[in-house]
């Protein structure tokens, strides 16, 4: 999703007229005030990347020793840990949601785990409430990798609510975009202060630094972007969702197909689009219709596969057996995200019905 060219080529006349291109400029106010706006999250920072941005989180809260998060989600989830030289202890996933199973949280924490990093995986919140509930028992941090859920809320209650921290991510692969790009949500007006200087060196004025911090700010050129796309956010998720209900109409009477649903008391992101592959009932494997698929020019993606646990930089950690993960392992096997994006059409989807059903019920 991109805007015309020629309403951000006169945005970028703004700001070579004001020769500000980063370091907080007025594309970047205004669009931390529009996203704090949009998203009901009053204390929210930008960054370059949502990386960056867990990585400053980490070191914003403190977060030392192990912290337990998900094997199934992108690299960038435990990466940020070990960059803070934090060892990840991998927990299973829910087998419906596939977040990180909440039940299986508290059997995991040591006199050394510090925090909680769990993720909202496709924009399905994870079991916030038990998690916390988890979290205040052993006085644990809790961050949430929101990066598929923008947007998202439960019964009402924006997703940024909960946790220490949400990070959000405005990678170009993102219903919301600035081609690179991130924030933290946080609910303490003192901690944004704290992101604040963690992502500009730590630096508090000309004269003093006060924090040994990283260069995670966003530019003049990004933040440009994004106040264009945000205007698009809303009709590019009307027409989201009219796929989305294509898909949902066709796809359960295919055989060995199931959709991974978000919960009715849940506004969907609309990010991703994703089933579930039975091999036994389908015929063919998800690798194998994942192939197929490619054949007839449609490209859907085995996300996520691998699991981080089996990287690797990871594998010999005692929590990545797994005998340890067998609901992640399973869906690493099974998920297939579909195409979503607006251009797609219902017609596209229809289409796409088709071929699945072609290649699955003969």
């Amino acid at each position: 999703m991109l805007p015309p060219l020629a309403e951000y080529s006169a945005l970028l006349e703004k700001v070579w007229d004001s020769g500000w291109l980063t370091n907080g400029g007025r594309q970047h106010q205004e669009l931390e005030r529009a996203l704090s706006a949009h998203l009901q999250a009053p204390h929210l920072s930008l960054f370059n990347n949502g990386t960056i941005a867990l990585i400053v989180a980490c070191q914003a809260l403190g977060v030392s020793g192990e912290v337990i998060t998900t094997p199934f989600t992108f690299p960038a989830t435990p990466h940020v840990l070990s960059w803070n030289n934090v060892t990840p202890v991998f927990c299973d996933v829910d087998p419906e949601t596939l977040c990180i199973d909440a039940s299986r949280i508290e059997r995991l924490v040591t006199g050394r785990t510090s925090a909680i990093l769990a993720v909202h995986v496709y924009g399905i919140p994870c079991a916030v409430e038990a998690i916390q509930q988890v979290a205040d028992t052993y006085g644990l941090k809790v961050i949430y990798d929101g990066a598929h859920a923008f947007g998202t809320e439960i019964d009402g209650q924006p997703i940024t609510d909960f946790g220490d921290v949400t990070m959000l991510s405005f990678h170009a692969t993102k219903l919301f975009h600035t081609a690179e790009g991130g924030a933290l949500a946080v609910r303490d007006e003192k901690l944004k202060k704290r992101i604040d200087l963690l992502k500009n060196f730590g630096i508090k004025n000309e004269e003093e630094v006060i924090l040994p911090g990283i260069n995670g700010k966003m530019n003049e050129l990004q933040a440009a972007l994004g106040l264009l796309t945000l205007k698009m956010v809303a009709e590019e998720k009307d027409a989201r969702s009219r796929i989305a209900d294509v898909y949902r109409e066709r796809l359960p009477d295919i055989p060995g197909v199931r959709c991974v649903n978000v919960p009715a008391n849940v506004r969907d992101s609309h990010q991703y689009f994703v089933i579930r592959v039975d091999a036994a009932a389908a015929r063919l494997t998800r690798d194998e219709l994942y192939e197929r698929m490619r054949d007839f020019n449609v490209f859907p993606r085995k996300y996520f596969y691998p699991l981080c646990s089996e990287y690797n930089c990871y594998r010999a950690l005692p929590s990545a057996a797994p005998e340890n993960l067998p609901h992640a392992h399973r869906a690493a096997r099974e998920v297939l995200s579909l195409p979503l994006f607006s251009a797609l059409g219902t017609d596209g989807a229809a289409r796409i019905c088709d071929i699945l059903e072609h290649l699955l019920a003969g």
